[in-house]
C-alpha cells in the first residue's frame, strides 16, 4: 500500500528550528524510523517550501496512492489552493501537525486543509505522523477513500 508523507515549509529545519516547539530530531531521521516501523506500507517521503510544489505532488500521487500523510505547515492556514487540490484528489489525506495548533496563535487554530482531510492529528510531535499511518496500516483495502 503506498502511502506518502507531504512535509510543506520549513519542516526541512527539523531538528534545528525552534527545538523546543518542534524537537531535536531531522524528519529524515524519523522517516528511518517510519519505514522500519511500518513494512507492510510502501512510504515515501517529499518536502517543499513552494506551495505550487505542494499543490503538483498532490496531483501526482492523489489517484494512485491509498493514503498521504500531509504537514502543510503554515499553508494550512492560509491556502486556499492546497485545500482545492486535496478536495480534487481521491485519496484521503491525514493533515498532522507536530505541535498542538490549537494552543498557539489565534491565526494557527483555523485549518483551510481540514474540511477535505479524512482526520487530522496534532500536538504529539513526531508521534502525530506516526499516528496517521497506523490508521492507513489497520484500514481493510475497500474501506480506503472518503466515502468509506
Amino acid at each position: 500500500m503506498k502511502i506518502l508523507i507531504l512535509n510543506g515549509p520549513n519542516l526541512n529545519l527539523l531538528g534545528v528550528r525552534e527545538k523546543s516547539v518542534y524537537g531535536s530530531r531531522s524528519f529524515e531521521d524519523y522517516f528511518e524510523e517510519l519505514k522500519a516501523a511500518f513494512p507492510v506500507l510502501e512510504l515515501s517521503y517529499f518536502q517543499s517550501n513552494t506551495e505550487g510544489v505542494l499543490i503538483d505532488k498532490l496531483h501526482e500521487v492523489g489517484f494512485s496512492h491509498k493514503g498521504i500523510v500531509f504537514n502543510a505547515g503554515a499553508y494550512t492556514h492560509t491556502s486556499v489552493a492546497l485545500s482545492d487540490a486535496i478536495r480534487a484528489i481521491d485519496t484521503p489525506v491525514v493533515e498532522v501537525h507536530i505541535s498542538n495548533v490549537h494552543a498557539r496563535e489565534a491565526w494557527r487554530q483555523k485549518s483551510m486543509i481540514a474540511p477535505y482531510c479524512k482526520g487530522s492529528i496534532s500536538g504529539f510531535g513526531l508521534e502525530s505522523y506516526r499516528l496517521a499511518l497506523q490508521y492507513f496500516e489497520r484500514l481493510k483495502p475497500k474501506q480506503i477513500g472518503f466515502n468509506v
